[in-house]
């Protein structure tokens, strides 16, 4: 098992031949939690793109999950997504199915064929984040928090080396905030490294982490946070 879960060394980041971030270097550890800030539009969505292989690395060298960023084949990209779990601040939940069925589409897209291996994965992804009793509620009979905890299973289905969350407390209150965050530092402290795309500095001042910054079209790594 490699230990670097994330490690780009000089990588310049492009949305298309725009330049968004320049000689980026970033390590990260299994089962390491760490904050990725930013005002909006200073690169964190790119910087999360290029880690699930939807911008290509051009320049400097990237792996992330045992995969070459720079060489990945487009037929190797599923292969890559499912080593990451994503969990975006807008849930994406298929309002039309069951909590069960959007987590069984998840896996039969990801390959898995089998429903007495597809049931037991999904209670236990349930369980790991306390919604077994919601396996046959629609999406919109969820709270907020209910949801986003569903999102989180979601992610943890494939055994993912790493969580890539996007504002995932974005649209939740503090309370429930602190619930989502407390989840996804048990979820590294068993393994599963965290990065957590975030503006909410609140949380980041209760649950202090290691943070790194985009700034003027750099990465600042071990990053202070000022108000």
């Amino acid at each position: 098992m490699i230990q670097n879960v994330i490690k780009l060394d000089n990588v310049d980041i492009y949305q298309q031949k725009h330049l968004v971030l320049s000689n980026v270097s970033l390590s990260i550890d299994k089962g390491e939690f760490v904050y990725l800030i930013g005002s909006t539009g200073s690169g964190k969505s790119s910087l999360l793109k290029v880690l699930y292989a939807d911008l290509h690395v051009q320049q400097g060298q990237g792996m992330v999950a045992g995969f070459n960023l720079k060489n990945i084949k487009d037929a190797e990209v599923p292969f890559l997504r499912r080593k990451l779990g994503i969990v975006f601040q807008d849930f994406q939940l298929l309002t039309d199915r069951t909590v069960e069925e959007n987590l069984e589409f998840v896996l039969k897209a990801t390959g898995w064929n089998n429903d007495k291996s597809m049931n037991e994965r999904i209670l236990e992804s349930l369980d790991n984040v306390g919604m077994r009793s919601k396996l046959k509620k629609y999406p919109h009979e969820l709270s907020g928090g209910e949801q986003q905890r569903i999102v989180i299973a979601r992610a943890l289905l494939n055994h993912p080396e790493i969580i890539l969350a996007d504002e995932p407390t974005g649209n939740l209150d503090p309370d429930i905030s602190a619930e989502i965050l407390l989840l996804l530092k048990k979820i590294s402290e068993a393994g599963t490294a965290v990065l957590m795309a975030t503006h909410d500095h609140y949380t980041i001042n209760k649950f202090p982490q290691r943070i790194i910054k985009c700034e003027n079209g750099k990465l600042i790594d071990n990053a202070v946070l000022t108000l």
